[in-house]
């Protein structure tokens, strides 16, 4: 295994950065502390806010973890397209009774403000999603002692993030629930996402960065087929959601093994860009016609996901979930951790006892 990240905690268990509210300073602690590497989700926050969720992660843990970035966004939307789209959720806002968001609502996410703080008072990792730093910001962080990961979709976005020198990458099957973390948005190429065990093995040919694999791990089985299959550590989203420390809404974390809800598909219904969710009115009404315009959708639709939260309305939620979602344990996150390590070690028996016989 490589030193890039496996020198900083025992297991080779990190908690997926959830934006919008479920990697709260509390799960990202728990984590850490039951060995494996919490993780904040700075996305959709300000700077502000994401510093105090350093601080508070801080005095509940000394152990490493990480903050995550979005990349700011290129302007690709369609003005029309966005319009059109407005006027066809109306109707949902009436029945929320909210007005939907702005669209101009902003592309970058704060990202220059965020750096700016991450370097002034380093935090042990950073991750990147929606595209690839610039050489000049990794090694920035490098120089203050930060590890940096670039998340990747293909094979492509794996040697882009080595050429700027990231020290990891991870690599995101098409099972993950959430948001698709490619670096441009081609909606060309909706449906054509890749299954994690083939895209790690096709990752480990074609760079030598050290591996982080996610996309639909529920299991400690699943861990040891992913490192098998070349990855130096496994990152797991669901898993944790439904973990009491998790921030995510209690329909949300009900729903993931609701007999209600089925399957999960890929959408643009809430965002405007690809994520994986449960499928629910809202996604199977909307989805069909919603645009190729991130973060202008998710600006529009985030008074109507926070009214259906309000109302416990599992119908109009944005209820990411990766495609492992019905194998979900609500268990606290550091239990979890221990289980899914015990898990991992009694994989790795059985496969020395078959090997050996």
């Amino acid at each position: 295994m490589s030193s890039a990240l496996n020198d900083l905690f025992p297991h080779p268990i990190v908690q997926a950065p959830m934006a919008g509210g479920a990697s709260c300073p509390e799960l990202a602690a728990a984590v850490s502390e039951a060995g494996g590497l919490g993780f904040l989700a700075a996305g959709y926050k300000t700077a502000d806010g994401m510093y105090q969720e350093i601080k508070q992660v801080r005095g509940l843990t000394g152990r490493p973890f990480g903050v995550n970035l979005f990349m700011p966004q290129p302007e690709v939307a369609d003005p029309a397209a966005v319009d059109v789209y407005r006027h066809q959720l109306a109707g949902e806002a009436t029945w929320y009774r909210t007005p939907l968001g702005d669209p101009d609502g902003g592309r970058d996410d704060g990202y220059d403000a965020k750096l700016a703080i991450l370097r002034d008072d380093p935090v042990p990792v950073v991750s990147f999603t929606f595209g690839c730093p610039t050489r000049e910001v990794v090694h920035a962080l490098q120089r203050v002692g930060t590890r940096t990961v670039v998340t990747v979709t293909t094979v492509e976005e794996a040697q882009a993030a080595q050429e700027a020198a990231a020290d990891a990458v991870c690599v995101q099957g098409v099972e993950a629930g959430g948001h698709q973390g490619t670096h441009r948005d081609n909606p060309e190429t909706d449906g054509a996402g890749i299954g994690l065990l083939a895209l790690v093995t096709q990752v480990r040919e074609a760079v030598r960065l050290p591996i982080v694999a996610t996309g639909g791990i529920m299991r400690g089985a699943q861990i040891a087929a992913v490192l098998t299959a070349g990855a130096d550590l496994a990152q797991l989203g669901t898993a944790f959601l439904v973990a009491p420390e998790s921030g995510a809404p209690t329909v949300h974390k009900e729903a993931m093994t609701d007999p209600l809800f089925t399957r999960t598909e890929l959408t643009r219904a809430f965002s405007g860009r690809p994520a994986r969710g449960l499928v629910n009115r809202f996604l199977r009404e909307h989805g069909p016609y919603a645009p190729a315009a991130y973060p202008q959708v998710h600006h529009m639709t985030a008074p109507l996901r926070k009214a259906a939260a309000r109302a416990g309305d599992t119908q109009g939620m944005a209820l990411w979930a990766g495609q492992g979602h019905r194998l979900a344990r609500a268990l606290p996150a550091g239990q979890l951790v221990e289980v899914l390590a015990a898990e991992l070690d009694a994989a790795r028996a059985a496969a020395g006892q078959r090997g050996a016989a």
